[in-house]
């Protein structure tokens, strides 16, 4: 793997690997959006950038112009792998998503809360004796990691291996297509071992349901169930971890917010929907499958485009002072989950372990804060989240 170059104009060559993307993307949209609110670059075969909310809310909307099947932007790698249903396009899509409905709604998330806290309760009780500890790594990334396997059906302590997988197909694997690939086979070939073994003996998990479901009256095939499987392992680990951390970060480095949250707990659901907005840690893809316009700029058929949902979260005429954490914003309307018919599907499960994931942490842990001089490091590539976050704890 060779070293990037790097970025000299953001409008005319961005690069969202680059280090400067990772540590702080806000400034750069900001500017974006003032002088050149769809940039471009050349980079991964050409991709548009739009940083206003309106802009990527059309494009998130116009499955006539825009295609799902390249639904990430790495090196070297064209077509997504089928990832059904978020690399469907209509009239595929419907079908498959409606597949995935059951499992995911507010009722069947509920069932999930009491073991979700009690393996917050586990990590903690781990630290209680601790005055320092990296709430990212000891915390955040083994929450969903543990949960995304309970609902596989999968063993809940294999987690160190998906932590694994996750950082490096998330990490490395964006500019280094080998280590994708390898990882990708890694996976499926767990998934296979599942689905082989729920042929036999079915439980109530989701590679289960998958075996049960039907679609257009025939039962999903092999390639489908697995693909299905890899989008949410690896789409309910990394992005709910992700935000649990930046929640947490914040928190560490916000004592006024802080303190609010320890006085107030019940304000803890609508500070998670701020954090969803001022921390979303997605960004998409959509390949241009027509020549269009984006907000009045000309965009090629054949190239990509990056819907970063955070940079519309933070467009000033959606959101009042969109830089400004506010605990208890009234109008909180975020992209976060995704826009159009690819809303995010486990939006439900994000947000309860999220939510007990802060409640835990809080009430274990009142008084913390980010220790002194410590570099808190945020990932690179379409999911952006600390991935450490040394911390003070004050008993």
């Amino acid at each position: 793997m060779t070293a990037r170059a790097p970025v000299t104009d953001w409008a005319s060559g961005f690069d969202h690997l680059d280090p400067q993307w990772a540590q702080d993307p806000y400034s750069i949209w900001r500017e974006l959006r003032q002088k050149c609110p769809v940039a471009h670059t050349d980079r991964f075969d050409g991709v548009y950038l739009p940083t206003r909310y309106s802009d990527i809310r059309a494009v998130a909307y116009d499955t006539d112009h825009f295609s799902s099947r390249r639904a990430m932007i790495r090196e070297g790698e064209r077509i997504s792998p089928p990832s059904p249903p978020a690399t469907s396009d209509p009239p595929a899509h419907r079908g498959e998503r409606q597949i995935l409905l059951a499992p995911f709604t507010p009722q069947a998330v509920g069932k999930l809360e009491a073991r979700t806290r009690t393996i917050c309760r586990e990590l903690l009780n781990r630290l209680s004796d601790r005055t320092e500890c990296d709430a990212a790594e000891e915390y955040a990334q083994e929450i969903p990691s543990r949960v995304t396997a309970i609902l596989l059906g999968i063993p809940e302590h294999d987690g160190p291996r998906f932590r694994k997988w996750v950082r490096d197909f998330m990490d490395f694997g964006a500019a280094d297509p080998a280590v994708a690939r390898r990882v990708r086979a890694e996976v499926d070939a767990l998934f296979g071992e599942e689905i082989a073994k729920r042929k036999v003996s079915p439980g109530d998990d989701l590679v289960s349901h998958l075996l049960k479901a039907r679609l257009n009256g025939e039962p999903l095939s092999e390639e489908q169930i697995t693909g299905t499987t890899r989008l949410l392992f690896f789409a309910g680990i990394d992005t709910t971890w992700s935000m649990i951390a930046a929640s947490l970060w914040h928190l560490a480095t916000h004592e006024d917010d802080r303190k609010r949250l320890v006085a107030e707990p019940n304000l803890i659901p609508s500070a998670v929907e701020e954090f969803l907005r001022a921390y979303a840690p997605v960004a998409v893809a959509r390949e241009i499958m027509k020549d269009t316009e984006i907000g009045g700029c000309p965009v090629k058929a054949g190239e990509t485009v990056m819907l970063a949902y955070g940079a519309a979260n933070r467009d000033p005429t959606m959101f009042p002072d969109p830089d400004r954490v506010v605990l208890d914003r009234a109008e909180n309307q975020h992209a976060t989950f995704g826009l159009g018919i690819h809303r995010c599907i486990g939006a439900n499960l994000a947000r309860m372990e999220i939510r007990v994931a802060v409640e835990e942490w809080l009430c274990k842990f009142p008084n913390f804060m980010l220790r002194e001089n410590a570099i808190v490091k945020w990932s690179e590539g379409t999911v952006r989240g600390p991935r450490q976050i040394p911390v003070t704890i004050r008993q």
